[in-house]
This record gives structure tokens, C-alpha cells and sequence, in this order.
């Protein structure tokens, strides 16, 4: 069977793979980079992912303290710069760099690029007393990093509707992404962000898509949610992942995943060899929807929305 991949068309017209296979957070996050703890396993994680067809989306940012590995892996790959997409954020929540701008500069430097295809202030929690910026002056960064060219893109991630909205009354370039946690069992992170973002034309990434597979309840098996996910891997011989990704992107919504095996990530590169059918796709949401909110971070900003999460 030939090689097909699917990719999302962004506000400004450049388009982005629809599942980052790579994710360089959660799993391998470090609370400390030094020259002794470069990840060999995640080197050559990426490496291996490197040799997969097609365009190769690697999810990286400054706070997951990876960026050694990513740049080695770099390095030593043979994919043409254009056959890999490269997702960077700069941290706004704990300061790595002064500010957006020296961010990118910094990270490009280290991984040996001249340019990242997405940059993402990683949370929308920015004050002057904080950061010595406003959120409006963060933003305003990340135009002109775009404009110069040391993105394709520009975009968010954790925002809610209310934050969105002062990005949106301040923008020369709106976002082209938020990238939030989204799963079946947490269909809104924050109020009525999906249905904002696909109305504003601004997409959405998933992470932590897989959350229903790493905290799966006890009783699972007796679970209407898991039983009909299971009848679907029977049905398209595909693991409960790839039915799961395959639901994010069906929603309209880039999936974000990693993981320590490279036969999945093989799998998630390899996502689009089958298809879920509407009535399959609805039925995951309202299953999914019956679970209470799942939240595996920014639980003590955003555990206040819980019910409404799953509404």
C-alpha cells in the first residue's frame, strides 16, 4: 500500500501534517538539562523517525529542556529540511529566555537551523511583574519572527476564548494554531474553545490525545467507551491509538503524540491507511463525553472548568 498523509490547511495557506509523531515533551521532559542526561533513547527515537516517509512533524519547545537531542538528531539525518516540520514554544509560564524573540534566536542557534515551521507562546499566562511584557507585546514578538522569516508560523497553545480575544483586537497576523490538551474524555479544555478556534479559522492541535489509554478506569472492559473502540480495531485491524489519533483528526484537530516504541511511532506516522466513518467518529464523542474531564496538566488553572469540559 503506498505511503499517504494527510495535512491541515492553516489561515495564511501554508499547510501543517495532521499528527506530530514526535512529541519531545511529556514522556521526555527534563526538570534539568545538562551534558550528562542527553536521552540517547530519544535521539535516536527521532532519528528513526526520520527515515519515515513523508513529512516528519517533531513537537518540541524550550521548556521541555530537549533541545540537545532534537539538534543531534538533526544533525545526523539525511530528511531534506523541507520533509520535516518543526514545532517550537517559548515558555511563558517558567522564563528559559528573556523573551520570545531571544527564544527562537537561542533555540535556532542550538538546533542548527535557520528556521522553525511553528512557534508557540506556550501558555497565555504573561504579566509585566512576571515576564516584563504584556501578553499584547508577547504577541507583537511573534509577528515580527514571523515576518522575518524565523517561522512559517505562528500560533498559541493552553488559550482560552477570553485570551484569544485580546490577541485577536491587538493582531496584524492572527494565530494559524492552538495547540490545547484534547481527548475524547476532554472535548474542551477551557469553555467553548474548539467550536471559537474553528470559527476564527484557527486550528487546533491536540496533546495528551491518548490520555483515555494512559489513565484507562478499572473496570474498562466493561465500559461502553472502550468495548466500541475495541470493536473498531477489530474492524480495521488498527491499535485503540490509531483509532483514537484517527478520531482527532476526523474532529478537525492536528494530533500530537510520542511514545518510548517505534513501531508506534510508525503507526501514527502511518495513520491515514484507513478512515472512521462519521457515524463512528460521532459515536467516540458522545461516548467519550459520558466520561467525567480528564485532565493530565495545567489542572490548577483550568480543573475549575471541568464540567463544563465535557459539554
Amino acid at each position: 500500500m503506498s505511503f499517504h498523509q494527510d495535512f491541515f490547511t492553516l489561515n495564511n495557506g501554508n499547510k501543517i501534517p495532521a499528527v506530530a509523531v514526535v512529541g519531545t515533551g511529556t514522556r521526555w521532559y527534563k526538570q534539568k538539562e545538562t551534558p550528562e542526561n542527553v536521552n540517547s533513547e530519544l535521539v535516536s527515537q527521532i532519528e528513526k523517525a526520520l527515515t519515515l516517509p513523508g513529512i516528519v512533524h517533531i513537537d518540541a519547545a524550550e521548556v521541555y529542556r530537549t533541545y540537545p537531542e532534537v539538534g543531534k538528531a538533526l544533525s545526523q539525518s539525511k530528511k531534506p529540511r523541507d520533509e520535516i516540520f518543526i514545532t517550537d514554544k517559548y515558555s511563558t509560564q517558567l522564563k528559559v529566555t528573556e523573551n520570545p524573540i531571544v527564544g527562537l534566536d537561542t533555540s535556532l542557534e542550538r538546533l542548527n537551523i535557520d528556521y522553525v515551521d511553528l512557534y508557540l507562546l506556550h501558555s497565555p499566562f504573561v504579566s509585566i511583574e512576571k515576564n516584563g511584557f504584556t501578553l499584547e507585546d508577547a504577541w507583537r514578538q511573534m509577528e515580527k519572527l514571523y515576518k522575518d522569516g524565523k517561522t512559517k508560523n505562528i500560533g498559541v497553545s493552553n488559550f482560552s476564548v477570553e485570551d484569544l480575544e485580546k490577541i485577536l483586537t491587538i493582531c496584524e497576523i492572527k494565530p494559524q494554531i492552538n495547540q490545547i490538551e484534547f481527548n475524547a474524555f476532554l472535548q474542551n479544555q477551557t469553555p467553548g474553545i474548539v467550536k471559537f478556534c474553528q470559527s476564527h479559522d484557527i486550528v487546533l492541535e491536540a496533546y495528551s490525545p491518548l490520555s483515555p489509554l494512559q489513565k484507562r478506569p478499572e473496570n474498562s472492559e466493561n465500559d461502553q467507551f472502550y468495548k466500541f473502540v475495541e470493536s473498531l480495531t477489530i474492524k480495521y485491524s488498527k491499535t485503540e491509538a490509531q483509532i483514537l489519533l484517527r478520531w482527532v483528526t476526523r474532529r478537525g484537530v492536528v494530533a500530537v503524540t510520542t511514545s518510548s516504541k517505534f513501531s508506534r511511532v510508525q503507526d501514527a506516522q502511518n495513520l491515514f491507511t484507513f478512515d472512521l466513518t462519521d457515524e463512528e467518529v460521532e459515536e467516540i464523542t458522545k461516548l467519550g463525553l459520558k466520561h467525567k474531564a480528564q485532565r493530565l496538566y495545567w489542572n490548577e488553572e483550568y480543573d475549575k472548568y471541568n464540567v463544563q469540559s465535557q459539554n
